[in-house]
């Protein structure tokens, strides 16, 4: 109803078991990023699991999305998730970092060390906080965190540091109407600002990322523009 783009984080099971969800996301045009294949805890999950869910979870995409994951945000990953991601060889990006307000590159993984993309998430600007202790009881409270949040970073913005706001949203969480009615509050107040603030999906950021702020030394970005955009009509 409010025309606002975002990404999905999938978890591959879970696509498998609702197709019509599948389908439903790919015609709002949202981005479906995979969450893993399931939502485990893979700390101590062995290097062989975590590579064929990450294979599996990549061809679940491509059967019912109609074309592969371009980022990635396992959720709970250990000390290796990175480096399968990065070997993998298809992810724009992955999100398994709370560490910035911006993107950033790391070099560190894969077998020629190109840069690879991190597109920070966050534990802030999220309604589980709605399920913690000293978290949000009600949707005001959470409009009114993610107003002020997004106030002070335009602000920061204007005076020449412009930063990215991620704002994390469950179905079970936010879905509640009294909740709900809150994070509508929010969307309007984004809006409001006009082109003064940038509403996009994560792979959006990514590939704005890629054209413009591509690491030096490691030649000429490449063209990732094509990537992740591909719909089936018979969806």
């Amino acid at each position: 109803r409010k025309n606002v783009p975002c990404t999905v984080f999938a978890v591959g099971m879970a696509l498998e078991r609702n197709k019509e969800a599948c389908r439903a996301m790919v015609r709002a045009g949202w981005e479906v990023a995979s969450h893993g294949y399931r939502w485990w805890d893979y700390q101590h999950v062995d290097e062989e699991t975590e590579r064929e869910h990450i294979q599996r979870t990549v061809q679940i995409h491509k059967d019912l999305i109609g074309f592969r994951p371009v980022g990635m945000y396992q959720g709970k990953p250990n000390v290796n998730t990175r480096k399968f991601v990065v070997e993998e060889g298809g992810f724009l990006y992955d999100s398994d970092s709370y560490s910035d307000d911006l993107p950033y590159w790391t070099m560190d993984y894969g077998t020629k060390k190109k840069p690879h993309l991190i597109i920070p998430y966050t534990l802030s600007e999220n309604d589980m906080r709605f399920a913690i202790p000293n978290g949000f009881s009600h949707g005001g409270e959470f409009s009114k965190y993610l107003k002020d949040s997004l106030r002070c970073l335009v602000e920061e913005g204007k005076r020449g540091s412009p930063k990215m706001m991620s704002v994390g949203l469950h179905c079970r969480l936010v879905g509640r109407p009294g909740r709900a009615a809150g994070l509508e509050e929010f969307l309007d107040y984004a809006k409001s600002f006009g082109d003064d603030v940038w509403i996009c999906r994560r792979d959006e950021i990514a590939k704005h990322w890629y054209k413009h702020h591509y690491p030096e030394g490691y030649g000429n970005a490449p063209d990732v523009s094509g990537l992740g955009i591909a719909m089936r009509s018979n969806m």
